[in-house]
């Protein structure tokens, strides 16, 4: 008797789980009749994560937002191995809409940046802090710090180089 009673139970469980669920999807049905244009205008975030590229026409190289770098490359000069090399690339926005950072991200571990989450408005200042671990690293060193946001083109590198001594190897 106690195992119908377990059965009846568990089998309530699952139909009022199944009936949470399928209402739930009821809640958003009406989003899903509205078209692409009714729900882009909608909402403030389409003005800030415009594409200049579409295919209705010419890219639109004007109405974008334009990361403008007071230095696309810092010379950290010569560290020994395992220094930690810290720099703020510095940046303004000179394009016409609020600049919205998607990313950013080195091709290597031991370099990590920090970007502004926040849209940056035009003419406004933010920066991108990056830090280079130079542990197990010597010789010349290049390290790329890639950004991608809603400029043209939607890919901008800056770089932290500069040589790195290892003092076993006597350099």
């Amino acid at each position: 008797m106690a195992m119908k009673k377990v059965g009846f139970y568990c089998f309530g469980i699952g139909v009022s789980t199944i009936l949470m669920v399928f209402t739930a999807c009821q809640k958003d049905a009406p989003n899903a009749e509205k078209s692409v244009q009714e729900i882009k205008t909608e909402g403030k975030i389409s003005d800030i994560i415009r594409s200049p590229i579409t295919a209705e026409g010419p890219t639109d190289t004007t109405n974008v937002a334009k990361m403008e770098f007071e230095e696309a490359i810092f010379d950290f000069g010569e560290v020994d191995e395992g220094a930690v090399v810290r720099h703020a690339f510095k940046f303004r926005n000179t394009g016409k809409v609020p600049l919205l950072i998607n990313n950013a991200h080195s091709t290597c571990g031991c370099t990590i940046p920090v970007w502004p989450k926040d849209p940056i408005a035009p003419g406004q200042a933010g920066e991108i802090k990056v830090e280079f671990n130079t542990k197990s690293k010597a010789d010349f060193q290049e390290k790329p710090v890639i950004i991608t946001a809603n400029t043209y083109p939607s890919v901008t590198k800056v770089y932290l180089r500069g040589n790195v001594f290892n003092k076993s190897n006597n350099h």
